[in-house]
């Protein structure tokens, strides 16, 4: 098992509170509605899903008030510390219209809903406390949560370094006829054995012309020995994810995959050197994109090319805003973390991403996980 850092306190979570807090008065937003998922572990340490049973954090300027079904009064309790107050419903009570009587005797005017609630309970919650004026909490949660604290960054080091150790180990152990079916249980047992929170979060493994396919295709192909190989998989510790692709072969291939291979680290390089502070997000995906272009791929997402944006944020979501793709103007700050990955696919023939990640410091981009070194030696 790999050395693992401490998991997030409940002083860092208290203050996230703080700083949401202090994002809705300078928002002019007297209440934010936090409801389960991953904004809820964000904030409280809760890790909840949501079901049809209606569970949510309602914030104030004053207070936090949990509102949750009567029976699941202990198992709340018993996941939360902090000075918080509970509202119980039963059953065959309303919780929505619980959670709107309870905003009103607070006197707001203004409140604000996670923006991953499902349509069904913001509906509910929209008529319930109507006429007061339901929006979005995009605006205050996501800035929050694109600037990780120090504690997070070493939490995400340690899944993409413990992801990175599972990557070289498969590579050592892989072998043709093999099934891909084989190697995923391999990984998430790696990743178990590693320490990671529940095995594999996902695992993509791809073999041959299934490479042309950013997200694979059905069905459980077995390795020959002239295969082109991308494997895409990831982890969590506590919470927090990794997410690294590598695309290798264990044998010499045709010049047209090592000339695009070599093409695609150039690309992952230059999408590095462009994320600079201050820039928006947008700028990092356009040099990629432009790499590509000037040797012969795309233009924007036409194939033989990049089918896709140049990275994703990444955090307690594998996928989290903001992205490096055209049209987010979001500026580059410290602690912003995103996924690398300009992958090239040629339709009908084969596909090569790699993907590692960086941060954003006070010096500009940290590469977490260092790039693949060769198509033939992928980890020296």
């Amino acid at each position: 098992m790999h050395n693992l850092p401490p998991i997030i306190q409940a002083t860092e979570r208290q203050g996230r509170v703080q700083h949401l807090r202090q994002a809705m008065a300078a928002n002019g937003t007297d209440a934010v509605i936090v409801t389960p998922g991953s904004n809820m572990r964000y904030f409280f340490g809760l890790g909840w899903g949501e079901t049809e049973r209606f569970v949510a954090a309602l914030v104030t300027s004053a207070s936090t008030i949990f509102v949750c079904p009567k029976f699941e009064d202990t198992a709340l309790l018993g996941h939360l510390t902090g000075d918080y107050a509970y509202a119980y419903w039963e059953e065959d009570e309303d919780p929505y219209a619980l959670a709107a009587s309870i905003l009103r005797d607070t006197g707001i005017q203004t409140c604000a809903l996670d923006p991953n609630c499902s349509f069904g309970q913001a509906n509910e919650l929209g008529r319930a406390i109507a006429p007061i004026p339901l929006q979005s909490a995009a605006a205050l949660i996501t800035p929050l949560r694109a600037q990780k604290s120090p504690q997070e960054l070493a939490l995400m080091q340690a899944a993409k370094t413990l992801t990175l150790s599972v990557h070289k180990q498969i590579f050592e152990w892989l072998k043709p006829g093999i099934k891909a079916s084989e190697v995923k249980q391999k990984i998430n047992q790696l990743h178990q054995e590693g320490g990671a929170d529940n095995g594999n979060t996902f695992c993509a493994v791809q073999f041959g012309e299934a490479t042309a396919h950013p997200h694979g295709v059905p069905g459980d192909q077995v390795l020959q020995s002239d295969d082109l190989i991308l494997i895409d998989t990831g982890c969590q510790v506590d919470g927090y994810n990794s997410d690294i692709t590598r695309t290798y072969a264990l044998s010499k291939q045709d010049s047209a995959v090592e000339r695009l291979w070599a093409l695609e680290k150039e690309a992952q390089a230059v999408a590095f050197d462009a994320a600079q502070l201050g820039k928006p997000c947008e700028s990092v995906d356009t040099a990629a994109r432009e790499a590509l272009q000037a040797q012969g791929l795309g233009p924007d997402y036409k194939l033989p090319g990049l089918p896709h944006r140049t990275g994703h944020g990444i955090g307690l979501d594998i996928h989290e805003a903001p992205y490096l793709v055209r049209g987010d103007g979001t500026a580059l700050a410290p602690g912003m973390c995103f996924s690398n990955e300009p992958m090239i696919v040629v339709p009908d023939a084969f596909g090569i991403r790699l993907e590692d990640h960086f941060y954003m410091t006070d010096q500009g981009p940290r590469w977490f996980t260092e790039p693949q070194n060769s198509l033939y030696e992928p980890f020296l």
